[in-house]
């Protein structure tokens, strides 16, 4: 088989002296390459076609890595790495021990900064161009491509806003695809909306209002007129913004017309485009599901529920409440921040408001959880979605911290519902007159109940259940840990089955003090087991426990140590930190001699 154009690149100075035809063919190379390494390996599609001619032409014109290019999000990235000596490895993309499906410093000189949340990218190009600045690098390039709705965030108009009187050579691309992961919202959706490749509204300007420089907008398709005006804006002093017109998705038929369901497709026919069939067997329904369908119904009954989330009506599954409810259900676009202080002002006025945000982006909202929720006692119920090891998507995704987090806070009660049966309850109950803020943390897929839909039954809040009776340990699992728990005691032979007792330590804050100190007076040997952080997590609670009662028990926390996880599944990565069954029965055993 013949060398494809795009297997003579091995950096981007290979990109340098290419002609515009050249450039072309690299161009549906590079889209081609990217279709058949996602549709067998899966990962995220749409973004990065969108931006296939973009890639190559900054790669074309700028000085890669002495100019700093940073990818905002960092999912629009595979061409950038394909093109910058990774396309040989790209097989090992989002997998263990492989490459991130994310820019990642450690991973290469090419990329600038790790972007695996958004809205970040002008922030660090901003620190980098004036740091180039204070050195007396004034020829240096700084470039950020914001992408798939990021613009929107607040944390972007705070760098723009200083960096339009920074006097700094920075470039903004704004990459205006007028989706994220769902169709973008708001205001400035709507000024963009109005935006055509014939010109902008007659209004002012808002780039220019900050004092940006702005061109646009632009053909994100047309090669060649991208590399022209790249190479006009690199001699052009100050900030400047770029404004692309792209589609995401571009090359693939099915992704360009379902830019939804495209983002991050699964396995798919290469060459047709198609998704491959899912199998027919019924499974049990993923956590995201039985939250937004059961929103729904608990909605019908209740009209002061509301359903929030910042940008992931479909990965949430608020999806359901939105088409039910309207009016009653908000995606906010990418502001965590705003969407806990929105809840926070709806629940002072009586409405069960529940936040539904995934834990490794509730990080970003933290001073709003303790100053505008928790300090005031507002009854928002915070809706933990993705809680736990993730999978392929890695480090920056993770949510392993909420418990830890969160446990610091006052006047917020913690739960884990082990199945799907136990979440639907937790949402029913919580919006039974709550007068405190409660976080609900559940992981990514599905559990393991297929009858799950069953009456509503009110739950405690302030204790756990015993799942088995043993005589000599004690396991206090959190959440859907229990699972982990259950499969390790079935390797165990008979006689030390018995030995072993189990309870789902469903409310993690705050402590069932009267239940603790029953089985730290029935076992002196007590295992816990969380789904997250072991530094401040539920572990270090009971540690907390035993010393503030001055007990000599011996205590041992199963959770993730003081690292953070890379990419793989969420099996290897139980394994590697000590969750997986075989692993816990061995600590079992241990224990047991």
């Amino acid at each position: 088989m013949d060398k494809t154009l795009l297997h003579t690149i091995n950096s981007p100075a290979d990109l340098k002296e290419l002609s515009l035809d050249k450039l072309l063919q690299l161009t549906q190379e590079l889209r081609n390459f990217i279709i058949n390494a996602v549709a067998t390996k899966e990962g995220h599609l749409g973004a990065s076609l969108g931006v296939a001619e973009l890639t190559i032409a900054l790669h074309h014109v700028f000085d890669t890595p002495n100019d700093l290019l940073v990818w905002d999000v960092g999912h629009q990235a595979y061409g950038h790495k394909i093109l910058t000596g990774r396309r040989d490895v790209f097989d090992t993309n989002r997998i263990l021990g492989g490459i991130s499906g994310f820019p990642k410093m450690e991973e290469s000189i090419y990329d600038a900064f790790g972007t695996g949340h958004s809205s970040t990218a002008i922030s660090a190009v901003l620190g980098m161009a004036m740091a180039s600045r204070l050195k007396g690098n004034l020829n240096k390039q700084h470039i950020a491509v914001v992408g798939d709705a990021s613009i929107a965030s607040g944390m972007a108009f705070e760098a723009l806003n200083h960096a339009g009187v920074s006097n700094t050579n920075l470039l903004v691309i704004l990459n205006d695809n007028a989706i994220g992961i769902d169709p973008s919202v708001g205001a400035l959706k709507n000024y963009f909306t109005k935006v055509s490749l014939d010109g902008a509204p007659d209004s002012d300007n808002i780039f220019e209002a900050l004092n940006f420089k702005y061109t646009g907008p632009v053909d994100g398709h047309n090669l060649a007129e991208i590399i022209s005006t790249l190479k006009s804006l690199k001699s052009i002093e100050g900030p400047k913004l770029l404004h692309l017109i792209t589609k995401k998705g571009k090359g693939l038929k099915q992704a360009e017309e379902n830019q939804v369901k495209y983002h991050a497709p699964g396995k798919f026919n290469a060459i047709t485009g198609e998704l491959h069939p899912k199998s027919e067997t019924k499974l049990p329904p993923k956590f995201q599901d039985v939250f937004g369908l059961t929103l729904v119904e608990l909605a019908n009954k209740n009209k002061d529920i509301i359903g929030i989330t910042p940008a992931m009506p479909t990965g949430s599954s608020l999806k359901y409440m939105m088409e039910a409810f309207p009016e009653r259900a908000f995606d906010v676009g990418i502001a965590e921040q705003h969407a806990v202080t929105l809840a926070a002002g709806m629940a002072t006025q009586g409405l069960a408001v529940f936040c539904n945000i995934y834990s490794t982006f509730l990080q970003r909202a933290y001073d709003q959880v303790i100053h505008d929720v928790c300090l005031q006692k507002l009854p928002v119920i915070f809706c933990i979605d993705r809680a736990g090891v993730v999978g392929e998507d890695g480090a920056t995704h993770h949510g392993i911290f909420d418990i830890a987090f969160l446990r610091c806070i006052p006047n917020i009660i913690i739960l884990a519902p082990r199945n799907e049966e136990e979440l639907r309850n937790m949402l029913f109950t919580a919006q039974l007159a709550l007068d405190t803020p409660l976080a609900i943390r559940y992981p990514r897929g599905r559990g393991r109940e297929l009858n799950w839909e069953k009456p509503f039954k009110k739950i405690p809040f302030y204790e756990g259940e015993l799942l088995k009776q043993g005589s000599k340990i004690a396991i206090l699992s959190v959440g859907t840990m229990a699972y982990q728990v259950g499969d390790a005691i079935k390797l165990l032979d008979t006689e030390s089955q018995n030995l072993i007792a189990h309870y789902d330590i469903r409310v993690i804050k705050p402590l069932d003090n009267k239940a603790l100190l029953a089985i730290f007076q029935k076992f002196n040997t007590i295992i816990t087991i969380e789904d997250g952080i072991k530094a401040g997590g539920f572990g270090s609670s009971l540690l907390e426990f035993a010393s503030e009662y001055h007990l000599k028990n011996e205590i041992t926390i199963l959770g993730f140590s003081d690292i953070f996880p890379q990419q793989g599944s969420i099996d290897e990565l139980y394994e590697i930190a000590g969750l997986s069954p075989i692993k816990i029965s061995e600590v079992i055993l241990e224990k047991l001699v």
